[in-house]
């Protein structure tokens, strides 16, 4: 819920931003998995070359602009659900957690392939979790894995459950193979090619989390809180359905970079975020990261990046983001996770580790 704050001169104002703290969890493991075929941005530029040619567009944007050098999709055998499952396996063993003391199951996967039944009820089943364990999806675009640790969290501190999962597999190839056929065609466009350019930095991969009770595991990453805070005045700058994403990427950019200037500003009476030692935010593109680092005062090296060879892994970034960075962490570290999703949302949750 929102809260109170003082001005200088005493006149108490509205904080505009949400703000939560958890008391008895802690992240047990953290778990990527990486899609197996390499997918270059040299290979989509040559697709699509006559209609950048065309358009009087320049081929390298992918990597100039957004400095995406690769991606990566699934085979032709494996589907989104099987990294996720893989990856539910991983963090659960790493964890040391045996499947039927889960109590909750969250799928945060914007990838799906059918409306019904939920992605999670295929996980659960693979995974063999008891028939106690609660499991649904949640989708909030790229904050989905966040918010999907928060309702954990959450659970787990009112002692409702003492363990939960959190999962996300995504795929890439369908909307891109689509959105490179439709580029490709002579009627495109500059403004197609505009439009669809997000598509195209997208990614493929999976990622987990086991979070558990702080109390009983010592060796565990506390789950310190954090804020969020809603801009969705700017829901139509990114839309996506089954066949296509259309986004105003300059818009979203500038909208998102404004959005996370208020969250910041606002959190300061919270939270003291200027100097952690590592800042784990959504992977979109070199310029989203730059500016964002430049709005906050942030230091970029302290920010590591997974989309140069991952593209955006939606809301698997994050976490994957943090698995692969998770042996280079020290005890005590502090790490807080930063997402930004389509709509607008944006949440920052701290860790200590």
């Amino acid at each position: 819920m929102a809260s109170y704050r003082e001005q200088e001169r005493g006149t108490p104002t509205l904080n505009d931003n949400a703000i939560f703290r958890h008391h008895d969890t802690a992240v047990l493991s953290v778990t990527a998995v990486d899609a197996p075929v390499v997918k270059t941005s040299e290979e989509f530029d040559e697709i699509i070359g006559d209609s950048y040619r065309r358009n009087g567009l320049r081929p390298g944007m992918l990597a100039a602009l957004a400095g995406i050098r690769e991606r990566r999709w699934w085979g032709e055998d494996q589907h989104f659900v099987d990294g996720a499952v893989e990856a539910g396996r991983l963090a659960l063993e790493q964890a040391g957690v045996d499947p039927a003391r889960v109590g909750l199951l969250v799928n945060t996967s914007v990838s799906r392939s059918h409306l019904e039944p939920s992605i999670a009820v295929d996980v659960h089943h693979r995974l063999g979790l008891g028939s106690s364990c609660l499991n649904f999806d949640i989708t909030n675009a790229c904050l989905g894995f966040v918010n999907g640790m928060q309702l954990a969290a959450t659970m787990i501190d009112a002692g409702q459950i003492d363990y939960a999962l959190v999962v996300d597999g995504e795929g890439s190839r369908e909307p891109q193979e689509r959105t490179l056929e439709r580029l490709a065609s002579d009627d495109a466009t500059a403004r197609d090619i505009l439009d669809q350019f997000a598509t195209l930095t997208l990614g493929s991969g999976a990622a987990a989390m086991v979070l558990g009770r702080a109390s009983e595991h010592p060796e565990g990453h506390r789950v310190v809180g954090g804020v969020t805070r809603a801009a969705t005045e700017h829901h139509g700058l990114c839309v996506g359905d089954f066949s296509e994403m259309r986004t105003d990427t300059q818009g979203l950019l500038t909208a998102g970079v404004q959005l996370a200037k208020e969250l910041w500003h606002d959190a300061r009476d919270e939270f003291d975020w200027d100097d952690m030692d590592r800042y784990v935010v959504h992977q979109v593109s070199s310029v989203h990261t730059g500016k964002t680092a430049e709005a906050l005062g942030l230091d970029e090296s302290r920010i590591p990046l997974t989309f140069p060879l991952l593209g955006n892994v939606g809301p698997a970034a994050v976490a994957i983001t943090l698995a692969k960075e998770a042996d280079s962490l020290r005890p005590g570290d502090r790490v807080l996770m930063m997402g930004v999703g389509s709509g607008l949302n944006m949440t920052c949750l701290e860790l200590t580790w």
